[in-house]
């Protein structure tokens, strides 16, 4: 007899669970435009470029021009035309200039940032507050000091009031942002409790904040030394910024721009240590 061939049967599939149909990630808007945006500003930074680049530059005596400069500022750093004294109070100017604004831009944008709080006001008045600073963020630093150069003068001024207005605007939004991290159920626990906003401030808001506060604040005082730095010769407010235009686009000594930089740097990484310090001494107390 002839045995009947086996026939071959396929397992079955599992039942399968909803299936739920995943939109495209083309189809988000906020992705297109982000996209689009991208392109068009390749599209322009491609056309422009070659307009930029003189008809007659020289690329590799250009590059070795370069390479001969750096090779001066960081493998033979010296001082002529100012004393490393000077150069010490140049940069404890930037510093102080530095931290006032800090200072400043924090106490005022605490209190902007309570009056802000979702908890305590209209939701309006806190997204009036928050757009109004999103848009003074979105003018940079530089240009701020300028304005105010033109309407105060050249000085220290200028610099002090730049410098805090965009401290205010950068430290109103992360301060905000800390404070509605606190969960909503405690504030309404206190308020069921009888208590006002001034004891829910200092019993709830403020002890809860103190470390992001400090940790934000710590990094606006880093952004204001870079921009302090910055603005020292724009603005005319002097300290180290202005040594480094003085040696760099006046007197073109790039041993001296190699000292400047030094000192500039060495003061980065003592504030990434007293940053690190900060962080750990405050995560150590909660």
């Amino acid at each position: 007899m002839i045995k009947p061939e086996k026939q071959l049967t396929m397992p079955t599939p599992m039942a399968q669970g909803p299936q739920f149909k995943v939109p495209l990630r083309f189809r988000d808007r906020r992705r297109v435009t982000i996209y689009l945006t991208l392109l068009a500003l390749a599209y322009l930074t491609l056309t422009t470029l070659p307009t930029m680049v003189p008809e007659q530059l020289d690329l590799l005596a250009a590059s070795q021009t370069f390479l001969q400069n750096i090779q001066i500022m960081f493998f033979h750093p010296a001082l002529s035309n100012t004393t490393f004294v000077q150069l010490l109070q140049a940069l404890l100017e930037s510093v102080l200039l530095a931290l006032l604004t800090t200072m400043l831009g924090a106490i005022i944008a605490f209190g902007l940032a309570v009056i802000s709080f979702r908890q305590f006001v209209p939701a309006w008045i806190g997204l009036g507050i928050q757009s109004f600073m999103a848009l003074i963020r979105a003018i940079p630093n530089v240009l701020w000091v300028l304005i105010y150069s033109v309407v105060f003068g050249l000085g220290a001024n200028a610099a002090v009031i730049g410098l805090t207005f965009l401290s205010v605007a950068y430290l109103t939004k992360v301060y905000t942002d800390s404070m509605d991290e606190l969960a909503p159920d405690a504030i309404e626990t206190m308020r069921a409790m009888g208590l006002k906003n001034g004891p829910i401030i200092r019993q709830a808001l403020i002890p809860n904040f103190i470390p992001s506060f400090l940790s934000w604040t710590f990094i606006r005082f880093e952004i204001n030394f870079a921009d302090a730095v910055a603005v020292g010769a724009a603005a005319g407010a002097g300290g180290i910024g202005y040594q480094l235009f003085m040696s760099s686009s006046f007197y073109f000594n790039f041993h001296e721009v190699g000292v400047i930089v030094y000192l500039i740097l060495v003061f980065a990484i003592l504030l990434e240590i007293a940053s690190y310090q900060l962080r750990k001494r405050v995560m150590g107390n909660q």
